[in-house]
């Protein structure tokens, strides 16, 4: 859930420029030619030592661990060392690349920072892993973390953020179902204001849940391709499939009544009460927009399925199923027998079903058993995640920090101003106008 490592962005584009004292890491020589170990890293002949990095700290900390613990039943001659960094991961492997002593493998929350590494020659390839990968992983995910040819990026743990989130009560109330697309949703809006219910509560205060809202709209209405384009800036932010999307975006941000408190309420709400004002009993809203994380952050008593509920983001004009998501790849610093084992490992259906049972993940592997998640709901979401006919990341995430992760510009600003004056033409001007500049400057 990379959102809710947002401040991390910024961090990472000046962090890759610092020269420093080294820091942790392993003590393993790097080598492009290391012996390949087994598809599913259960060698047990493979010893060594592995030094992995990453964001993942407290419940998350926890959980890998459980996936390493299960490694090493399989590798009792590896010794495998987890340093846990969180929001600070970016700063502390450009240090320790900076100073000649990374980690063997890292887990980053960036596909950016993948490719920022990868420029600057510090990774290894991940392909001798390829055979596991492509036999457990959509193609996407695959195209994703390739970089001229060459695997560098699995991304593990994955987040989908095109689920869309409701009150079941006020849903009963108001007699409507959850609604497949898009003309469905406005419908059920209207009447969900007709009983008495606000239909959408928005957390306008923070610009990144309205980037969200944008790139699930436009990939879904403008197809894969062009949503790769818009990413790369290869095309225009004033092209007309941005304005066809912002107009229907704007169905939704521009329909003030139907917003709790108004979209000038909405530009003072974050994410977090986004959320309570719809899971509360009674709810202030009847619907949010936003990832599979969104349980996650509610502070009020709710019940999953009695009190909320969830469907997929609706089509739009007749599109196919998408996914807009975020997720942690792992990368390798350090090519030797036993991170080979574990890099392979990881891309197994059995690394993802460890975590997974214990709740608060979402796999990216089709071939994971998704009965083995906790709940439900997970099992909805994430199974939309894997199987999803096309899926594309964070759009936001993966461009330079400064027009799309930046609090108070870019993106998240321009945004912001499109939620409060609902000028199309107006809001694709500054999103090109501040595009160019970053990506000249990035």
């Amino acid at each position: 859930m990379s959102r809710i490592r947002i401040g991390v962005l910024g961090v990472a584009v000046a962090a890759l420029c610092l020269v420093a004292a080294s820091c942790g890491g392993s003590n393993n020589s790097s080598s492009t030619t290391a012996p390949t170990t087994t598809d599913n890293g259960a060698n047990g002949n493979v010893s060594g030592s592995v030094s992995i990095t990453g964001v993942w700290t407290g419940p998350e900390q926890k959980s890998f661990q459980a996936v390493i613990d299960g490694f090493k039943a399989k590798n009792p001659k590896v010794t495998v060392k987890y340093q846990a960094t969180g929001d600070n991961t970016p700063t502390v492997l450009s240090t320790a690349v900076s100073g000649g002593n990374p980690p063997d493998l890292a887990a980053v929350s960036q596909p950016g920072l993948v490719k920022d590494f990868q420029k600057k020659g510090a990774l290894k390839p991940l392909d001798f892993a390829k055979s596991v990968v492509s036999a457990n992983y959509p193609p996407d995910f695959i195209k994703l973390g390739t970089i001229n040819g060459k695997f560098y990026g699995l991304i593990f743990k994955g987040a989908n953020k095109s689920t869309v989130w409701y009150n079941v009560h006020a849903f009963t109330d108001a007699g409507v179902d959850a609604p497949n697309t898009w003309d469905e949703l406005l419908t059920a809006a209207k009447t969900l204001k007709a009983s008495g219910t606000p239909a959408f509560s928005i957390g306008g205060g923070d610009g990144w849940t309205l980037t969200d809202l944008f790139e699930n709209i436009y990939l879904r209405q403008a197809g894969g391709a062009k949503y790769d384009q818009l990413t790369n800036h290869t095309i225009p932010w004033t092209d007309a499939s941005v304005k066809k999307a912002l107009t229907t975006m704007a169905q939704v941000t521009g329909d003030s009544p139907n917003i709790y408190g108004g979209t000038g309420g909405a530009l003072q709400t974050d994410f977090p009460t986004s959320v309570n004002n719809v899971f509360q009993n009674p709810p202030k809203a009847a619907i949010v927009m936003e990832g599979d994380f969104v349980p996650g952050v509610a502070t009020v008593k709710a019940k999953a399925t009695t009190d909320y509920n969830v469907f997929g983001f609706p089509s739009v004009d007749g599109s196919d199923p998408a996914v807009v998501g975020g997720g942690d790849t792992v990368m390798m610093f350090k090519d030797t027998p036993a991170s080979e084992a574990f890099v392979k490992y990881l891309a197994t259906p059995e690394a993802s079903a460890i975590w997974a049972k214990r709740g608060g993940f979402s796999s990216p592997n089709k071939n994971m058993d998704t009965s083995v998640y906790p709940d439900a709901i997970t099992k909805e979401t994430a199974s939309a995640l894997a199987n999803a006919q096309t899926f594309r990341f964070d759009m936001s995430d993966l461009e330079p920090a400064a027009f799309g992760g930046t609090v108070g510009q870019g993106e998240f600003k321009i945004f912001q101003d499109f939620l409060k004056n609902k000028d199309v033409n107006a809001a694709a001007a500054a999103l090109e106008k501040s595009a160019a500049a970053a990506f000249k400057n990035g």
